[in-house]
């Protein structure tokens, strides 16, 4: 069986690294050659250099605010959900993994919303937002504030369900004997969850952080769907801004794929460094 499974593993494997050639690697790398044009089409393009990259930051000699501020509302809104997230999801996940009667039910109820689309969830929430909001002659965009904690409150509601699946399991998977030798050893309850859970799950912390670090940083839908941007692209964050810059405005194709460029390094960066952070402090077996 071992042999043949080397010997034709390559046959088996060829069509995915083909299909994964086709649909990310060349268009990823021909998007960076992108990033250093002016182009119309992916096959009208005219060489610039780095001029796209400069426009980034500097319109006509000025700084382009607008870039900025989507720059530092994506990490705000990704820091504010991240923990968010993370806190309701272990505190459901520790308390669905009590035995309690109805487990089951609350976990399929959690995560239901995670099974509704991203642009029909936000567009339900839109109208139970606004319905609310009029009551006080307001609407989720009258202030950008308004529009991130909406944001932030569909996120959090569709992703809570998903990763407290991941930290149940997390939690399931911890030996019963640990928990039952530090018992025995006179550990309260605090110290059971700061000296042998959180320890001991720190491998799903690492997936679950990741998971809702990257989707923090590459939320569009949510963003399109319940505020566009609005008001005065004071809520765009920046898969948002760069979907404006590439089709919102004629000839900025060019500096829209030099954003998204940046926006790839920016979150491939944190990404790892968030990994590499959580990793170090897995418990090692």
């Amino acid at each position: 069986m071992e042999k043949a499974i080397k010997k034709y593993f390559p046959i088996f494997l060829l069509p995915t690294m083909i299909a994964f050639a086709i649909g990310f690697i060349v268009p990823f790398v021909y998007g960076i050659f992108l990033s250093f044009c002016k182009f119309t089409t992916v096959t009208d393009w005219k060489w610039k250099g780095l001029q796209n990259y400069s426009r980034i930051f500097f319109v006509n000699g000025k700084l382009d605010t607008t870039f900025i501020h989507s720059l530092w509302y994506t990490a705000l809104f990704t820091v504010v959900s991240v923990l968010i997230i993370n806190v309701i999801s272990f505190l459901i996940a520790m308390a669905l993994t009590k035995g309690i009667r109805g487990t089951n039910l609350f976990r399929t109820v959690f995560f239901l919303p995670n099974l509704i689309g991203g642009i029909v969830l936000s567009y339900i929430w839109l109208m139970i937002f606004n319905s609310v909001l009029s009551n006080f002659s307001k609407t989720i965009v009258s202030t950008q504030w308004y529009a991130f904690w909406g944001m932030i409150i569909v996120v959090c509601w569709q992703q809570i369900g998903y990763m407290m699946i991941i930290y149940i399991a997390g939690i399931q998977n911890i030996p019963g004997e640990l928990i039952e030798a530090a018992k025995i050893d006179g550990a309260n309850s605090w110290q059971l969850l700061r000296y042998v859970t959180l320890p001991m799950l720190m491998p799903t912390i690492t997936i679950c952080t990741f998971l809702t670090l990257t989707n923090g940083f590459k939320l569009f839908d949510q963003n399109f769907a319940l505020t566009g941007g609005n008001p005065a692209k004071m809520s765009q964050l920046l898969a948002l801004n760069i979907y404006d810059t590439m089709y919102g405005t004629t000839g900025w194709q060019g500096v829209g794929q030099a954003k998204a460029v940046i926006f790839f390094i920016l979150v491939a960066v944190i990404a790892l460094i968030q990994n590499k952070l959580t990793t170090s402090k897995e418990v090692q077996d």
